[in-house]
């Protein structure tokens, strides 16, 4: 699920607006006047490698920092600051612990790939396109539902879809679960989709990953086998 909009934040706030936008950056538009500390990692949307994240700070941030000290050690590389400056060097490709350089020249290149395909409203437009595709084949799915009744809060890459059959739904609560891993299974072994299960503590169901890097002609090919893998999982049962 997505926070559709930044209007509930004040702009005269005292606090600070967090921000985990991993499965956000280059998919959606976010009210960056509204965010003070947002964090995001190249292995989402950008298809990169994971263990990297990147973090942008506001200037409400920055003179937070400056200005607190913090009551107990931290470790070097969590520290921004010294002598009561931010470090600079740091959002200037300065490293603390030197990462992967394959990894950062992977990023760069998912960059240069967004910019010949047009940009941040083109990849935008494909991972909307993707959630548009799902919800196509929802609005006529006699066992599926987005978890997200509301369209607003439907996140476009972390596409998460729960089971609605009326069969299903009488199923004792501890049932279901084991039902809903069983499409993920025979999905995997015909090596149509991977890691599909919902999350763990998440209502039993799908999570599909609609991010740019997915073709919206794979999101498609991938429908009707979530309509054979949920008959199997019914008529085995």
């Amino acid at each position: 699920m997505r926070v559709p909009d930044g209007d509930w934040i004040d702009s005269a706030r005292a606090g600070l607006t967090l921000c985990d936008a991993t499965s956000a950056v280059f998919a959606m538009d976010l009210p960056w006047q509204k965010l003070d500390v947002v964090t995001w990692s190249w292995q989402k949307v950008l298809g990169g490698e994971a263990a990297h994240g990147m973090l942008a700070l506001s200037p409400r941030a920055v003179e937070r920092l400056e200005s607190h000290t913090p009551p107990w050690p931290l470790p070097k590389v969590f520290r921004l600051t010294k002598g009561g400056k931010l470090i600079e060097g740091i959002f200037q490709a300065s490293t603390i612990n030197t990462p992967s350089m394959l990894c950062v020249e992977d990023a760069v290149d998912a960059l240069h790939w967004v910019e010949r395909i047009g940009g941040r409203a083109v990849v935008q437009k494909r991972s909307q396109e993707n959630l548009a595709a799902i919800a196509r084949w929802v609005d006529a799915s006699e066992w599926a539902g987005f978890l997200a009744r509301d369209p607003a809060t439907r996140s476009c890459t972390s596409i998460c879809l729960e089971i609605v059959d009326p069969w299903f739904l009488e199923k004792p609560e501890e049932a279901r679960a084991p039902l809903a891993k069983q499409i993920a299974t025979k999905l995997e072994a015909e090596g149509v989709a991977y890691d599909i299960g919902s999350y763990r503590d998440a209502p039993p169901g799908l999570r599909i990953w609609g991010g740019a890097t997915v073709e919206t002609a794979d999101v498609e090919a991938l429908l009707p086998w979530l309509d054979w893998a949920w008959a199997e999982v019914k008529t085995g049962a």
